[in-house]
């Protein structure tokens, strides 16, 4: 059988024009500079004694959009350098050089001022949100409006060659341990530390800083109610009494809700539990989850263990019958049980609603996954404080893409696409851009599956009024 008869008079050459690869990426750019995060960018980046050829804060927002785009390295700018130029879609783009210059330009305090810029952006955002912020969704409900739910959770990223601080880890791995903290509402990655490896998992100060760091991104209207989760990994005297402290806060509600770990005390408490306390866990439908109770045991405890712990908390346990092959702890296995804890200040609600609620971090893992495929998966120089810059800059390209979904994608059928098949269904759509009546049109193939979708993203980016 022939089966080549498709490549029959098939020629290659490299001599294309007026073609545009990736074009679906010009939208992000496109967002960037509508929202004003390109102008505030370049505030936050200017240095009085010296104006370069390429804004910094331009080449930071290119940063962004590659890594959004699917780039991994600093040379992947090359790829929006090839719709930059004159006749191109994008205009000027950096060089990978200059990228590099702007990278190692990140100081702290720029960082800090690029943090500023972040959160006034962010202000403008949701406050332009069709149908405002979303709502975090618990077995199959929402929260109450207003509530905006702030996900802490650290990951591995491998280092596959020496770098500046990375180190042995816990998962006897060689890299890094960065520490990050994303809004459940809209899937913004709002901050983040890079550390070395052998950083602990519970160190309360890194907590403490990002968690900081993350509420000063909150636009100052949306912080009157806060939910903030983390594990049992996060789960600390420092960590939980900062928490309750935040409570202080004129007109701020704070609630957390933390993993903890079964201690002996623990332990003993569980044991005191009559059986007619454990009523069913519920999914993350809000069904009744076969194999799965819950129940209270902050009164079980030993009063002195509570006297340590900030006031009004509360200790919830869940239990369920293990998957074959799980491996469990002595005290597991004598009653065939698997155990979890953990602790909120939250004094209304059923039980199980709480620890559904508190069940739904684990959505991180997917925000950390997307990260992962957008940039933090892989670190590109040696150095350590360009690193750093470089993970700022896969924080704002996780914004952009969050922002493309909420204003962009609503409602359409790339709405809940994940970054490997946006960027496969949009961000790398090809198109030929032609010029007609001092006009440049970005011609976006009448057979792309997703043509529809794509035209309604560009048209409505562009409808975003410009900042004042």
């Amino acid at each position: 059988m022939k089966h080549r008869g498709w490549s029959t008079g098939l020629v290659v050459t490299g001599d294309g024009s007026g073609v545009a690869a990736h074009a679906g990426s010009a939208a992000v750019r496109l967002l960037a500079d509508k929202v004003g995060l390109t102008e505030d960018l370049s505030r936050a980046l200017t240095r009085r004694s010296k104006t370069p050829r390429h804004d910094r804060g331009g080449v930071l927002r290119d940063v962004a959009v590659m890594i959004a785009d699917g780039g991994e390295a600093i040379s992947d700018i090359d790829v929006l350098r090839h719709q930059g130029g004159p006749q191109g879609v994008l205009g000027a783009v950096a060089s990978p050089a200059t990228v590099w210059r702007m990278l190692d330009e990140v100081s702290p305090g720029r960082m800090k001022k690029i943090a500023t810029a972040r959160a006034r952006t962010r202000r403008r955002v949701w406050a332009g949100l069709p149908g405002g912020l979303p709502r975090s969704r618990v077995a199959g409900k929402q929260l109450d409006a207003g509530v905006v739910v702030l996900d802490v959770d650290a990951t591995i990223v491998v280092a596959h060659s020496e770098k500046e601080q990375a180190a042995p880890t816990f998962k006897k791995t060689f890299g890094y341990h960065p520490l990050g903290v994303w809004c459940d509402n809209t899937e913004e990655f709002l901050t983040a530390m890079l550390r070395t490896g052998k950083a602990g998992s519970n160190t309360a100060a890194d907590h403490v800083a990002v968690l900081a760091d993350a509420i000063a991104q909150v636009p100052g209207t949306h912080r009157k109610h806060l939910l903030i989760r983390c594990d049992g990994a996060g789960a600390s005297h420092e960590l939980v009494a900062w928490l309750q402290d935040q409570n202080q806060v004129r007109g701020r509600r704070v609630e957390y809700s933390v993993g903890f770990a079964i201690t002996e005390h623990i332990r003993t408490a569980i044991n005191l539990v009559p059986k007619k306390a454990w009523v069913p866990a519920i999914d993350a439908d809000g069904e009744v989850r076969a194999g799965g109770d819950v129940t209270e045991i902050t009164g079980l405890l030993d009063p002195d263990l509570l006297a340590k712990w900030p006031a009004g908390m509360r200790v919830i346990v869940r239990r369920e019958r293990p998957h074959p092959g799980a491996q469990l702890s002595l005290f597991e296995e004598a009653d065939g049980w698997r155990y979890q804890a953990f602790v909120t200040n939250t004094d209304r609600g059923q039980l199980a609603f709480l620890e559904a609620r508190h069940r739904a971090h684990a959505r991180v893992e997917d925000r950390i996954r997307h990260a992962k495929d957008t940039g933090l998966g892989r670190f590109p120089s040696r150095e350590f404080a360009i690193n750093a810059a470089w993970l700022l800059a896969v924080q704002i390209a996780a914004d952009l893409i969050a922002w493309l979904r909420l204003i962009g994608l609503n409602q359409t059928g790339l709405a809940s696409a994940e970054p490997k098949a946006l960027r496969y269904r949009l961000l790398h759509v090809p198109a030929r851009l032609t010029r007609s009546s001092r006009r440049r049109h970005l011609r976006i193939p009448a057979t792309w599956p997703w043509v529809a979708d794509v035209v309604k993203v560009f048209a409505r980016i562009a409808a975003i009024p410009q900042p004042a």
